[in-house]
């Protein structure tokens, strides 16, 4: 859930939001659709979020929480872990609809504020890599611009894509 677990009415509200955001991108996310979705009124969606545009930033600032990479991982699972999780932002974090929304910058204001996600995670991810920020931010970039090549491509992305990712991109990172 996209919530505190004790807050089930606010994790639906969120997850329903996102779930729009997935399938439409954020111009679907709005106080009604929301309603149609959850069943939940709306007075107490607006409760929460006086407006879509906080409801928009609530939901994505469910997406920043991302699991760490385990401390004693070895560079190859620290490689996994890193194209694992840029993968997951875009495909189950905003999905094709908030993807393309980013692309044609559709919504300026989801744009700046899922970029500023974007930012904390590459900064967490060029960590986990352990390399200077110029070669993570293009292993990042190569990771994320191969994931959505080989969708557009071929409609999906396999099971082995991951680890011929890894493969390639193993065999370029600076040795430490």
């Amino acid at each position: 859930m996209a919530a505190n677990s004790g807050d089930d009415v606010g994790a639906r509200i969120l997850d329903a939001a996102l779930e729009l955001l997935r399938a439409r991108g954020p111009k679907a996310v709005t106080m009604q659709a929301v309603v149609d979705a959850t069943g939940i009124a709306k007075t107490t969606i607006y409760r929460r979020h006086p407006n879509r545009r906080t409801l928009l930033a609530a939901a994505l600032e469910t997406l920043g929480e991302r699991p760490s990479v385990p401390a004693d991982a070895t560079r190859h699972e620290r490689l996994n872990w890193v194209i694992t999780q840029s993968v997951d932002v875009i495909a189950h974090g905003i999905g094709a609809g908030g993807f393309a929304a980013l692309l044609t910058d559709d919504d300026p204001e989801f744009s700046d504020a899922f970029r500023a996600i974007l930012g904390a995670y590459r900064r967490h991810a060029i960590d986990a890599l352990d390399v200077d920020v110029a070669t993570g931010e293009t292993v990042i970039d190569l990771i994320v611009g191969g994931y959505v090549a080989e969708l557009a491509r071929t409609g999906s992305v396999d099971d082995g894509w991951k680890a011929r990712m890894a493969d390639a991109v193993e065999r370029v990172l600076p040795s430490r």
